[in-house]
């Protein structure tokens, strides 16, 4: 072999370890980069900036993009509330509208930090899949949505939909409840499932669906926003199911739950005491020590001992509103009022109940 031969070989040698030598570098900066495995969802927020909330691919009052791409809604308001709480800042919140199908994987991946979607808390989610639910943040129930001009009232009832088409979401609580349920009821149904439910109204409006069926929030919110002719009909009047919807996280992160459930919380508190964002800044918190700990401005306050700033409820309150607020001014439109229902306080007979900061007796014993 010439020289020239070997030098060139040794200077392709040399060319090829220095290239294996970066894609190895490259590789463990990778893999720091995403080696979360000791840190709460918690310190990966505060270190990205911002938090990524999953919410639905549009569900009426609940969440929805505006023209200008902004989002606005129930579910996205208590997404604008966990980022004021972490970040003393609302807005520094990242949006991903995910469809049903996508959502738990999206979680699970690392894709958002929580969703707040529209989501029922149950066993099998609770168990099988890795995820841990916050509080309720709304109670709901399965409902069904038919036409005036098919014969369906509000007394009809699922032995009143044999032989008729239902459409609903694919691989939902929904899907399997209105299959036992008409089961049960002695009703043969055909089932059309689709990704997103605005597939499901575009299918009713086009007549290829008899019958759709969601949350009963969600129906009444479609039924405001498609019904010119008022021609449709929500049923049975007491819902088919039980649909506890509320936030979920990653399991066994303690620190991220407290984080998220006590911002539900403090919303909730807030709404007992009548503190609102317009009046937050007149609390007297030497009078109502609670609502001083809460907000941070007396001793004992616990924010600081979960990795957030002393204020950080001060923050969810004076820039988002409490639970009553957040409610209100999304949902009231649409015709869904808390009084006399399951999400009215429980001082008024409703399940909105939020726990104690401390043991000792409050105000409000």
């Amino acid at each position: 072999m010439s020289k020239k031969a070997i030098v060139s070989l040794l200077i392709l040698s040399m060319i090829a370890v220095a290239c294996a030598t970066e894609e190895a570098v490259e590789e463990v900066a990778v893999e720091e980069e995403h080696d979360h495995s000791d840190e709460s969802t918690l310190d990966e927020v505060k270190e990205r900036g911002f938090l990524k909330c999953g919410i639905s691919t549009g569900a009426t009052g609940f969440s929805e993009q505006a023209d200008d791409g902004s989002f606005g809604g129930f579910d996205v308001d208590f997404c604008y509330a966990v980022a004021a709480a972490v970040f003393g800042d609302y807005s520094k919140v990242e949006f991903k509208q995910l469809t049903s199908a996508e959502r738990f994987t999206s979680l699970a991946a690392g894709e958002v930090d929580v969703l707040f979607r529209n989501t029922t808390w149950t066993q099998s989610r609770d168990t099988e899949l890795g995820n841990d639910f916050g509080p309720t943040t709304y109670f709901d129930g399965q409902q069904l949505l038919g036409r005036k001009a098919d014969g369906i009232t509000e007394s009809s009832t699922l032995a009143d939909i044999d032989g008729l088409r239902v459409c609903t979401n694919a691989g939902t609580t929904t899907e399997k409840n209105i299959t036992e349920g008409a089961g049960l009821a002695g009703a043969t149904i055909e089932l059309v499932t689709v990704e997103a439910f605005a597939e499901a109204v575009d299918k009713f409006i086009a007549g290829e669906c008899d019958i759709i069926t969601t949350d009963g929030s969600a129906l009444v919110g479609r039924r405001a926003v498609n019904d010119a002719l008022n021609d449709w009909v929500i049923f049975p009047t007491s819902p088919i199911s039980k649909e506890p919807l509320g936030p979920t996280y990653r399991s066994n992160d303690s620190a991220w739950a407290d984080v998220v459930n006590w911002t539900v919380y403090a919303t909730i508190i807030a709404d007992e005491y009548g503190v609102t964002s317009a009046n937050v800044d007149s609390v007297d918190t030497d009078a109502l020590p609670e609502l001083g700990r809460l907000f941070g401005a007396n001793d004992g306050e616990l924010q600081t001992k979960m990795g957030l700033d002393a204020d950080a409820f001060y923050n969810v309150i004076k820039q988002v509103g409490n639970y009553d607020q957040i409610y209100s001014r999304n949902l009231n439109p649409l015709g869904l009022f808390r009084e006399g229902g399951a999400n009215d306080r429980w001082t008024n007979g409703g399940l909105i109940y939020a726990c104690l900061l401390y043991t000792s007796p409050s105000p409000r014993d």
